[in-house]
């Protein structure tokens, strides 16, 4: 461990709330209900707003969606690809002792901890929402780091690096795929085919946002679990 996270987590693995307070930040870590399920939303709510640039925000939001998709494969591949780093909470060699309860699922404990698919993909949406909507963007940006990311540290589920590299990767993905001359390229004709078919495309949106929310979680359980009786 380098001295900048060794210096950050030897921080956080000392700071102790009451049992209640742990339990609580414990509780926000582990359900959608803090994580996707805050800034997607604001997603549909940009969708529908109605204003001059209506074409140009609906262009936003898909280009947003599908920088999502495209953190996830991207945090997916650095992470299969790039030498295993076991989590914090699972170092008992740092001689540091979190408050939160060790993870018991096998899924994360055989996941390397670098780099953080969770700052990956969320910060990669409220950078979306940032460049639509800047008030709400920032606060977006907030929620990302105080809420989702902060709590991964000092539960030890994460090194700052990680955090700090996944957030990186999710600003730059965002920041590519939204840009004028990339975007018209894929989100207009998508546009396009949203406004002729309303159905099937509602359809799919929906699917598609409750996946981002989830992470595509049980389908990454099922495929684990195929690959493992294969």
């Amino acid at each position: 461990m380098n001295s900048f996270d060794s210096s950050i987590e030897t921080y956080l693995s000392n700071i102790h709330f009451g049992h209640f307070a742990t339990q609580t930040i414990e509780a926000i870590t582990d359900l959608y209900s803090f994580k996707g399920l805050v800034l997607i939303p604001v997603l549909w709510w940009m969708w529908f707003d109605q204003d001059q640039r209506r074409e140009w925000r609906r262009e936003m939001v898909i280009a947003t969606l599908l920088s999502g998709l495209v953190a996830l494969f991207v945090g997916r591949l650095l992470t299969h690809s790039m030498p295993f780093r076991a989590r914090p909470i699972y170092s008992p060699e740092l001689n540091l002792h979190f408050s939160g309860r060790a993870i018991q699922e096998a899924l994360l404990t055989n996941w390397s901890s670098f780099p953080s698919d969770h700052a990956m993909l969320w910060m990669a949406v409220a950078t979306g929402i940032f460049l639509v909507w800047r008030g709400i963007g920032v606060l977006a940006i907030l929620y990302t780091v105080l809420v989702i990311c902060l709590p991964r540290a000092w539960l030890g589920f994460h090194y700052p690096t990680d955090l700090l590299v996944g957030a990186a990767v999710g600003i730059v993905i965002t920041l590519i795929m939204t840009r004028d001359a990339i975007r018209v390229r894929y989100a207009r004709p998508m546009l396009r085919w949203i406004e002729r078919w309303p159905g099937p495309s509602a359809m799919l949106a929906f699917i598609l946002c409750l996946e981002l929310v989830t992470q595509f979680d049980e389908l990454r359980k099922v495929a684990s679990g195929v690959f493992r009786h294969l």
